[in-house]
């Protein structure tokens, strides 16, 4: 069962700005990514569902946060369909993040208050997924778009709240171009999760890439 409600995640996601995302089959490496996140500041993470036994390994990571990182908030991207949502919630996912927006992952997070964060490509969309109760919607893939289109959807819908994910990277010049534009939150994975050369994870300099995301963030969003 989820452990924050859907506003505490809303919440959290519109003062940090921040959702950091990653995939790996390897528990014990998930943990080190994870507690270095949390060691940077994040306080909500994306764990992508793109592997086999993706839930395993999200349910053991899930615990891991509740015994050794308080106040951390755990959530699952890449849902397709409602089963897959239901399961991961059965599993303590505190958000469900869909690619698309599927009105099957609505129904069944809404009757257990949890937040979804459907990926969406037009202003009809965005519309019909706040219809349904959506609070942050998921701009995908959000290089696409860009930050020009995100200040086109304010202009008439000033309610609107959009977290990009795709296309954002942890530098001034990027944060401050899609921030400027009236984001709430963005979703940052490979750019912000960084590897060494050979392949492998540098959890110091993830750690680093984080806490200087969110300071550049913070000070943007005075």
């Amino acid at each position: 069962m989820a452990q924050f409600s859907r506003i505490e995640v809303a919440t959290t996601m519109a003062n940090t700005g921040l959702v950091p995302l990653f995939f790996h089959d390897n528990i014990e490496v998930s943990k080190r990514i994870l507690k270095a996140c949390y060691d940077g500041g994040a306080r909500l993470l994306e764990f992508t569902s793109r592997g086999d036994f993706a839930f395993e390994v999200f349910g053991e990571l899930t615990k891991y946060a509740i015994k050794e990182l308080p106040g951390m908030i755990m959530g699952v991207g890449s849902v397709t369909d409602a089963a897959a949502a239901s399961l991961y919630m059965q599993l303590g996912a505190n958000f469900i993040v869909t690619p698309v927006l599927r009105e099957d992952i609505a129904a069944i997070c809404n009757r257990r208050k949890v937040l979804w964060s459907p990926g969406c490509g037009s202003l009809t969309e965005i519309a019909r997924a706040e219809e349904l109760g959506c609070e942050i919607v998921k701009l995908f893939p959000g290089g696409i778009y860009g930050p020009d289109f995100v200040k086109a959807i304010k202009g008439p819908c000033q309610w609107t709240s959009i977290m990009p994910t795709g296309g954002v990277s942890p530098t001034q010049e990027n944060l401050e171009s899609w921030f400027n534009a009236g984001v709430t939150c963005v979703g940052m994975g490979s750019k912000l999760i960084k590897k060494n050369s050979d392949g492998t994870f540098d959890y110091e300099a993830i750690e680093s890439s984080v806490r200087k995301s969110l300071e550049i963030i913070a000070n943007l969003k005075k």
